[in-house]
């Protein structure tokens, strides 16, 4: 018989998380746990199937692609931050020290105590550039170099963070930038202008790589829209907060999954007024 694992690292799509756990369990050692190191917000699905004692939180901060298989490229510096690890519970445990520790090999990775304000972090940063180089096909860099994108991302983040702190998030820095600063730049042209300076920055360690729901759009697959952005929307409506631009690229992100429109960076157009318009359902 296989030995069982100590550590199961969740790698697979948000929507596949369910089937995925559930097959994982009989192969976890006694004081074995399981890593989501997935994008989107899924600790609380994997601790449904195996707890939350067994459940351990991993934030992925490298860029990556996959365009073949078994042919993985980085697209992403090797020398920024490639990861952090935390409990729900927000200890610094040994076994959360070990993981760091060999995550190391991948790049610099740290400890975090504040697991959901980095989830939430992630999260903004996925609903900001993943479905926009969907929709637009353009790279993780270029959504940051192109000023109308630019525009939608910012608004897009600043709702994420008003649904995270709704919710009682404390959400850590999008792309080292504060996250209040997405909330202001909306009001104050100054704040604004510093936005968009750092974010054209960070964008310049990013490489030439596409966001994991581009490739994921240029293969003709399902995409994790509704995971991301989806989520925000779905949060919002948890916590009454309006959503208009997330719920936008859900819709336009949709229609070119299903194939009613080509990645093109006019459809940045249709977000755009779509944001303006009454909200349907939350999948349109």
């Amino acid at each position: 018989l296989q030995e069982p694992f100590d550590a199961i690292f969740l790698c697979v799509k948000s929507y596949d998380t369910d089937w995925a756990v559930q097959f994982i369990r009989p192969y976890l050692a006694p004081g074995g746990y399981v890593v989501s190191a997935q994008n989107s917000i899924n600790d609380d699905r994997v601790a449904a199937i195996v707890g939350w004692p067994r459940s351990v939180g991993c934030i992925v901060t490298f860029g990556a692609e996959m365009q073949e298989p078994g042919q993985v490229r980085r697209t992403s510096d090797n020398t920024r931050l490639s990861s952090k690890v935390g409990e729900p519970s927000g200890l610094v445990t040994p076994r959360v020290e070990a993981l760091t520790q060999a995550l190391g090999a991948l790049g610099p990775s740290k400890p975090t105590t504040n697991l959901w304000g980095e989830r939430w972090s992630k999260l903004g940063t996925n609903a900001m550039a993943n479905a926009l180089a969907g929709l637009t096909g353009l790279t993780s860099a270029e959504i940051r170099e192109t000023p109308d994108v630019r525009a939608v991302s910012i608004r897009v983040a600043a709702e994420v963070v008003t649904v995270a702190q709704a919710l009682g998030v404390a959400i850590e820095p999008i792309s080292t930038i504060p996250a209040q600063l997405f909330v202001d730049s909306l009001e104050d042209g100054a704040v604004r202008e510093e936005v968009e300076v750092r974010l054209m920055e960070w964008g310049k360690g990013l490489g030439a790589g596409r966001p994991s729901l581009a490739q994921d759009v240029a293969k003709g697959r399902r995409t994790e829209v509704e995971e991301l952005n989806g989520l925000v929307v779905r949060k919002g409506e948890e916590v009454g907060v309006p959503t208009p631009v997330n719920r936008a690229v859900l819709g336009v992100t949709k229609r070119v999954e299903r194939g009613e429109l080509e990645p093109d960076l006019s459809n940045i157009h249709l977000v755009e007024t779509g944001s303006q318009t009454k909200p349907g359902p939350a999948n349109e």
